[in-house]
């Protein structure tokens, strides 16, 4: 039975090398993981969460956000009835399992990144390929996504810093009027800077707001 399927299984080998770069690239890790580490530098504890606890939560968040594709995704697969001892069988696997990626990439990938790279298509790949790329394919889909989930990250990564940078200018503020210019800032700000977080609750609003982001 190995020696039957030795070409499935090594696709399925490569697969598995190249599943991190997959996950990172069209889930929704990027903005979790940039939003979370923005916000704990806003606090200014660098090293709380550790980094391990922080890319866990956003591992756990896009598989949560990416469990309805993954269903229709395999449902879309499932109801084929692939053998997977062929290259066409695992390309039109594939192409069945694309379908509800395609539709979730589309609906979160801001249309000004589409249109760009769409349109470079034709100066970097030449006419030749780029008359067969379309705002659907995923070459087209997975960096302008991409770069949507960068720029809207950090556009949130800023709301969110806005109010731990004014308690850092307060606490400074008040520090020279007092004439504790020797005092760091640090020492006295992240205590209210926490204090705040705390009574927000705010890393469940922070998560709870990422998620909806997605519904």
């Amino acid at each position: 039975m190995i020696q039957e399927n030795t070409f499935g299984i090594v696709v399925l080998l490569l697969g598995t090398a190249f599943l991190p770069i997959i996950a990172v690239t069209v889930t929704a890790f990027a903005k979790i993981a940039i939003v979370v580490f923005l916000v704990r530098n806003a606090l200014g504890v660098q090293q709380l969460p550790p980094n391990i606890i922080l890319y866990g939560l956003s591992i756990i968040l896009a598989a949560y956000i990416a469990a309805p594709v993954v269903g229709d995704a395999y449902a879309a697969v499932d109801q084929r009835g692939f053998i997977f001892n062929s290259f066409d069988d695992w390309r039109q696997a594939g192409q069945a399992a694309a379908g509800p990626l395609t539709a979730f990439l589309t609906k979160h990938a801001d249309p000004e990144q589409l249109a760009f790279f769409q349109n470079s298509a034709v100066s970097i790949w030449g006419q030749k390929y780029a008359a067969a790329a379309s705002a659907s394919s995923l070459q087209i889909l997975v960096p302008s996504f991409l770069l949507s989930e960068m720029k809207r990250a950090f556009e949130i990564g800023f709301l969110l810093y806005l109010p731990f940078v004014a308690i850092d200018l307060i606490v400074t503020t008040v520090l020279v009027a007092l004439g504790m210019m020797m005092v760091p800032p640090n020492t006295v700000s992240i205590p209210f800077k926490l204090m705040l977080f705390i009574l927000l609750d705010g890393w469940t609003k922070v998560v709870h707001g990422l998620i909806l982001s997605y519904a």
